[in-house]
């Protein structure tokens, strides 16, 4: 049973990235400049066959190489080499992200029309008077509202985009800011302006903007998972550095990074089940023969101020993104922010946001959500409650000590799914645990009821919890409530989930539940604690329902 999360390669796994914005245009300046931007790119010499062909004489054997390595001399000849900024891979990317871009404006103009078109129907019906004409103008003119708020909030970034929360945050902003905007001008220039109106549509339509947005996040995300929508990344760094990374976004291929290959150091053994293009000093000519359009430089002695500044520098005759990781571990950009000291980038990270009026936010939300969410399922929990009363001997309520915020314990509770006698054949039953963890679960586990395997697929069980947030035990989303005999043996580092409410969905349920090993369920449940935001909270419970729908890991 493994919980340590100190290893290097976990480390390493969980790195935190910082991109370097290269400069897309030459200016031309003093000498100081970089050299590489003045004048034709320097040509590499031709292949051995054209030297041979002009020289008339005999071709020299071409050099044997390692199968592990790609000869960086098979480049273009002069005559078929890119131009400067036409990378094709680059251009290949340029391509699908336009595509994307322009169907977020599509959408958002849409949240705008619908929101504006129902509003003016509920409020005014469909009669036009004189009196509703200048409601009518407004609802025409709220989809060119909505998209120039977002402009401005900068919603349309690419850097903000595909994955995160920085794109709904924006979103979100963008809203306040029209309602403020929209009250104070209404409030100086005396309108007779409906509050009712003002209030329902514009919610309304940046509501609307980030459920089409996060639809839109979605499909991108089933793309990536065919392989298409996709960086090619090389990645520059030590071995086991690059092994870790690479497994990871392997296994979370949303992130959209495609590790092509890599750039070791020169003493290596080269055993990264990846083409190795060479050493640090061959990484921009290794991007060509990789054709990638991103370079992810890992921690690296090697690599100093000095040296990434060049190779920014030659990176940028391409338009290759350059892409930097810290040794943090699962520190999200909201809590980093970057400091120039006298030219030197300094990078200070922020405390999470464990007390205060965030927190009172988050416990406002939790218990109007509970209770908004008791009324509306109410005759779905009576349903439940039916069919497990008439399918099996027993109560319908299952109550279980479980851990909560800095140790304290609470009674929660569920819809029965097993059999009266679960708890006294679960010795018999440990020879069968399925989970590497302190966890204890089985896929067909024989104390399952029929109703509660229906039940757990569509996680139905868990809706009587909504008691335990509204009595303020948990959280809508957090950290999953542990067992104290798996308290008991919680290393130091894991003991950081009880920082937080547990919660009823989180990180570990919308990423595969019980399919997770321990570990990746451990290390997703301290990203959500070292980073919790309202926005972050609303993301998970958006892919919650996707979760639910697929029942992967539910049983």
């Amino acid at each position: 049973m493994t919980q340590d999360l100190s290893r290097s390669h976990q480390a390493k796994l969980d790195e935190t990235t910082v991109t370097l914005s290269i400069p897309r245009r030459v200016v031309e300046g003093p000498a100081t400049y970089p050299p590489t931007n003045h004048g034709p790119r320097p040509t590499r010499p031709a292949p051995f066959r054209e030297r041979a062909r002009n020289n008339k004489s005999p071709a020299p054997p071409r050099p044997r190489t390692n199968d592990r390595y790609r000869s960086l001399e098979q480049k273009p000849t002069p005559s078929t080499r890119r131009v400067r900024g036409k990378h094709a891979a680059m251009s290949r990317r340029q391509r699908w992200e336009r595509r994307y871009v322009r169907a977020l404006i599509g959408s958002d103009l849409l949240a705008g029309a619908v929101a504006g078109g129902a509003t003016f129907g509920l409020r005014f019906g469909d009669e036009v008077t004189a009196y509703n004409l200048w409601y009518l103008v407004l609802s025409a003119l709220l989809p060119v509202a909505v998209l120039a708020v977002l402009v401005v909030s900068r919603a349309y970034e690419r850097r903000f985009l595909f994955v995160g929360t920085d794109e709904y945050q924006r979103v979100f902003r963008g809203g306040v800011g029209l309602i403020a905007g929209a009250a104070l001008v209404s409030y100086a220039l005396d309108l007779d302006l409906a509050r009712s109106y003002v209030l329902a549509a514009l919610p309304t339509a940046f509501a609307v903007a980030v459920v089409l947005r996060f639809g839109l996040r979605k499909q991108l995300h089933l793309r990536r998972a065919r392989g298409e929508s996709l960086r090619r990344v090389l990645v520059v760094g030590h071995e086991l550095s690059v092994i870790g990374i690479t497994r990871q976004l392997r296994r979370e291929r949303y992130h959209g990074l495609e590790v092509v290959g890599a750039c070791l150091p020169a003493q290596h053994d080269g055993a990264v089940d990846l083409p190795v293009f060479g050493t640090f000093d061959d990484v921009a000519n290794a991007v060509d023969a990789a054709d990638a359009d991103t370079v992810v430089v890992l921690g690296c002695p090697e690599l100093d101020g000095v040296a990434l500044r060049r190779l920014a520098w030659r990176l940028e005759r391409d338009e290759v993104d350059l892409i930097v990781a810290s040794a943090l571990i699962d520190v999200a950009g909201a809590r980093t922010t970057i400091r120039p000291f006298d030219g030197l980038p300094m990078m200070q990270v922020e405390h999470p946001r464990l007390h205060g009026g965030a927190r009172f936010v988050k416990d406002l939300f939790d218990r109007c959500g509970a209770l908004a969410l008791l009324v509306l399922c109410g005759p779905l929990l009576l349903g439940v409650a039916l069919s497990v009363r008439g399918t099996s001997a027993g109560p319908v309520l299952f109550r279980q000590v479980r851990v909560g915020r800095d140790g304290s314990e609470f009674r929660i509770f569920k819809f029965r799914s097993m059999f009266v006698d679960a708890e006294a054949r679960l010795a018999e039953l440990g020879h069968l645990n399925e989970h590497d963890g302190v966890l204890f679960k089985i896929r067909d586990d024989p104390r399952v009821t029929p109703v509660g395997r229906w039940l757990r697929r569509l996680s139905l069980d868990e809706l009587p919890q909504l008691l335990n947030v509204l009595l303020g035990q948990m959280s809508l989303v957090g950290p999953r409530p542990p067992l104290p005999s798996e308290v008991a043996v919680y290393a130091d580092d894991v003991r950081r989930r009880l920082a937080v409410k547990p919660g009823m969905t989180g990180l570990w349920q919308v990423s595969g539940r019980s399919d997770l090993p321990w570990e990746e369920a451990v290390r997703l449940d301290l990203r959500y604690v070292e980073n919790w935001s309202l926005s972050l909270d609303l993301v998970i419970l958006l892919r919650t329902m996707t979760a639910v729908v697929r029942s992967s890991g539910a049983y």
